[in-house]
């Protein structure tokens, strides 16, 4: 795990906050990750936006529960797909492709082409 030492201290709500690299996922993990249509439609729209510009209450309006939301989130970060950090009371992401791409080449790709090939 990624521990970062050049950040603010954590609130009591960022403490079980953690992020994975993606060297130390597996294809597998990625896979089953990537392999949820609202998981990828997440990676879509964060791809589409600037680091740190999309908090996670501003997808609530994807069709699940905001605790299911949630663990989407949990999953995503946990494969090395976002990272996460909290501003006041609004949880902001950042997708990290460069990273993930290293991780896994063309992966990230297929996922952010699907909705433009159907």
């Amino acid at each position: 795990m990624e521990h970062y030492t050049d950040v603010r201290p954590q609130s009591n709500r960022t403490r079980g906050l953690t992020h994975t690299s993606p060297i130390e996922v597996s294809l597998q993990a990625a896979l089953d990750a990537l392999g949820d249509p609202i998981r990828r439609r997440i990676v879509r729209e964060l791809a589409d936006v600037p680091d740190w510009t999309r908090a996670c209450g501003t997808f609530s309006h994807l069709p699940v529960a905001k605790s299911t939301l949630s663990h989407h989130f949990s999953v995503l970060r946990n494969v090395g797909l976002l990272e996460q950090r909290d501003e006041g009371a609004r949880r902001l992401n950042r997708l990290r492709q460069e990273e993930f791409d290293h991780r896994f080449p063309g992966l990230l790709a297929l996922v952010l082409e699907e909705e433009r090939q159907g």
